[in-house]
């Protein structure tokens, strides 16, 4: 028998049985994804239920503090992520914050005050800052190198996912049953970690990386996958992986800072800024924005439903847009869409043409932010892409955290509706002109280093 009669009956079943982990892992990874989505939108959710709340007496300046406290944890949470994922494992970190994170939504819907309920609400913010990069690096691991920017999309989407839930929840079981109980549903992840325990393989990198090769063979046997070859070493053995990765770290930066790059790098961290502000502003404020425009409780709420729903059809449909056109002018239509679309609810009055005007917000805020960071994976070669992206993020996160804030300020200073939309349409238009400012053509395409297009971290 020739090989070539071979080939045909072997290739499908090996290419099916490589796509097997591709899809638990991405589906599982999913799954978190939506409930750390729930969480973090839940509050946004339940702002006009605390805000009568009186045994708490809340003013929108310190709803909006409480808001940033979770974003606070993140970034603290991130921190600590990155500091120990290579010393314990993706998988152990993964399964440490999805319980912690669960854990803590107990504790927020059994708070006896404020103060209490805005400690859970940080120590939660910390296990949902270690879950998102490590569900990213799992996904991205696994995934076939054709399919690691769709599948970072699909299981990205589980954020606004999460958010039209807490949506769902809150229009049709808060009323009866109180915003304790939306914190309570907080909790179900702790369901998923039994089944996250048994099928999530831990990365074949990091047991490689730190020489444990016979059970990155029995991992990658179980998975129909090659393990990949362990990094070069002075004295035959995987160098440590922590060393290793600092010294990635200091020579990312330090490449960074040089001339070609500091630039684009500290644009691409503003944009993202007001990207992430936009984002966590009104996820937590839109409602309680709506509730003061007239609308009832319920009628608030569908507003943050049809946002979410519209970041994640819209993000499905514009992303492609992208490669084909170029980021710059995609990302920049996206910003000055938000821009556009929340002005305009300062003066619509018809229900339909607002829901049509959220939708285009919600896309137009989450999706633009997916588009940001997919510019930056284009726009560095490969040797200081990850570090451009963590300061697009880490600096992003300001922008997280200030978001909250600049709703509260704005609705306890007593402003009026229209000027709650014009004061966010403020930081999408500057993210407009901010990208208008980015450079055109990727540095990649230019004939630098790093000729590669790795998009596998577009979507952290």
């Amino acid at each position: 028998m020739t090989p070539e009669t071979v080939q045909p009956a072997v290739r499908p079943e090996r290419a099916a049985r490589r796509r097997r982990p591709e899809f638990l892992v991405t589906g599982l990874c999913f799954a978190v994804i939506v409930f750390d989505g729930y969480d973090l939108i839940v509050y946004g959710a339940t702002v006009p239920a605390l805000l009568q709340y009186d045994s708490w007496n809340l003013t929108p300046a310190m709803a909006g503090a409480i808001g940033s406290y979770a974003l606070i944890g993140m970034l603290i949470g991130a921190l600590i992520a990155g500091a120990v994922t290579d010393t314990v494992g993706r998988r152990r970190v993964l399964l440490t914050g999805v319980a912690w994170f669960s854990a803590t939504m107990i504790g927020c819907a059994l708070a006896p005050d404020a103060t209490w309920f805005g400690i859970f609400r940080l120590l939660g913010g910390i296990g949902l800052g270690g879950v998102m990069p490590t569900a990213v690096a799992l996904t991205a691991e696994y995934a076939d190198p054709k399919r690691r920017s769709l599948n970072n999309a699909m299981m990205f989407s589980g954020y606004a996912v999460g958010g039209i839930i807490a949506a769902v929840l809150a229009m049709t079981l808060m009323p009866a049953l109180g915003f304790r109980f939306m914190y309570a549903m907080g909790a179900a992840p702790l369901l998923l970690v039994p089944l996250l325990a048994r099928y999530i393989p831990e990365s074949l990198a990091f047991l490689t990386a730190k020489g444990r090769h016979e059970e990155a063979a029995r991992t990658a046997a179980k998975l129909g996958m090659e393990v990949p070859a362990p990094g070069p070493a002075s004295d035959d053995r995987p160098a440590p992986d922590g060393e290793a990765l600092g010294q990635r770290k200091r020579a990312g930066l330090m490449q960074l800072a040089g001339r070609e790059y500091l630039g684009p790098a500290l644009l691409f961290a503003a944009v993202s800024f007001f990207g992430l502000l936009l984002v966590y502003g009104l996820n937590t404020w839109l409602p309680q924005i709506m509730r003061a425009a007239g609308y009832p409780l319920s009628g608030s709420l569908l507003f943050l439903l049809v946002m979410n729903l519209g970041a994640v059809v819209g993000s499905l449909l514009i992303s492609p847009l992208g490669d084909r056109f170029g980021m710059k002018p995609v990302t920049m239509a996206v910003f000055l869409a938000a821009a556009v679309s929340i002005t305009l609810l300062a003066f619509a009055t018809a229900a339909p043409l607002m829901y049509a005007l959220v939708a285009v917000a919600g896309f137009g805020t989450i999706g633009a932010q997916i588009m940001v960071l997919g510019y930056v994976a284009q726009h560095f070669p490969v040797e200081v892409r990850a570090t451009a992206l963590g300061c697009t993020l880490g600096l992003g996160r300001l922008g997280a955290i200030t978001g909250p804030l600049f709703g509260g300020f704005l609705l306890d200073a007593g402003v009026s509706t229209a000027w709650n939309f014009y004061a966010f349409a403020v930081p999408a238009a500057l993210a407009t002109a901010l990208v208008l400012l980015l450079p055109g053509r990727a540095l990649v395409e230019r004939g630098l280093p790093g000729q590669e297009r790795n998009l596998s971290a577009t979507n952290h």
